[in-house]
């Protein structure tokens, strides 16, 4: 009888055990399932990109450089009290259309129909943005325009992705003491310095700036202020029209 007590015995503690190595296994899968699902859920979120609004006219027929190679897109930036519906009203996107050229214009996040987008709080942020923007258009190695505000994308962008760009237009861009001359000459974009005369304090700013990026050339629009391509339209459509059929 003592024995039959201790088999007994032992074999219940065996039952325990084998329960509570199960409940062990299962939370542990759970907690296994539960980090799968986090980290899913993390990449989802990481992976998620902000909708971007854009105005393009149809361009003509394709046109080609004086070298004979492909014209390349256009994208075009705004200021801070601008979207890209300035460059449909000023004939920007028509004009460029009409040479042949892919010219898109974009409301930045939180800009014109554009929602705000939390990535671009950060300069990593504005860069990725508009990665973002040329791969979603379909945009390879565009000229970049950027007017003032939009400088703080644009220039982080030129430097760390100048490659990506067949040119950089600047009319006045904010930022442009945010790096040093150093920085600057490792660019080798072509770049267009433009800004109005009478724009003292940023269009010189940015002069002072942008001048030690090796490739550039300098058009300043007469009678004009910061937001030259207002007050002078075809002045300004003349210097980019001009830049951009002199590239390579």
């Amino acid at each position: 009888m003592p024995l039959t007590r201790s088999r007994l015995g032992l074999l219940l503690l065996g039952v325990l055990f084998t329960f509570l190595l199960y409940l062990l296994h299962g939370q542990r899968s759970a907690g296994t399932r539960a980090d799968e699902a986090s980290a899913t859920a993390r990449t989802r979120m990481a992976a998620a990109e902000p909708p971007v609004f854009c105005r393009e006219v149809p361009a003509g027929p394709r046109g080609s450089g004086t070298d004979g190679s492909r014209r390349p897109d256009v994208l075009l930036l705004h200021g801070q009290a601008f979207t890209s519906k300035t460059w449909e009203a000023l004939g920007t996107l028509a004009l460029l259309a009409g040479e042949g050229y892919r010219a898109v214009a974009i409301d930045l996040p939180g800009y014109g129909d554009s929602p705000p987008a939390e990535m671009v709080a950060t300069v990593q942020g504005r860069v990725a943005f508009l990665d973002h923007v040329l791969r979603t258009l379909g945009m390879q190695r565009p000229v970049l325009v950027s007017p003032s505000m939009s400088g703080r994308f644009a220039l982080p962008f030129l430097l760390a992705h100048g490659d990506q760009l067949s040119g950089f237009v600047s009319i006045a861009p904010v930022g442009t003491k945010d790096y040093t001359a150093e920085q600057y000459q490792r660019v080798q974009t072509p770049t267009l310095i433009l800004y109005g005369d009478r724009d003292t304090r940023l269009g010189s700013q940015a002069l002072q700036s942008l001048r030690h990026l090796p490739v550039h050339r300098v058009a300043v629009v007469p009678d004009a202020g910061h937001a030259c391509y207002l007050d002078k339209p075809e002045d300004f459509h003349r210097a980019l029209l001009g830049f951009l059929r002199h590239m390579k």
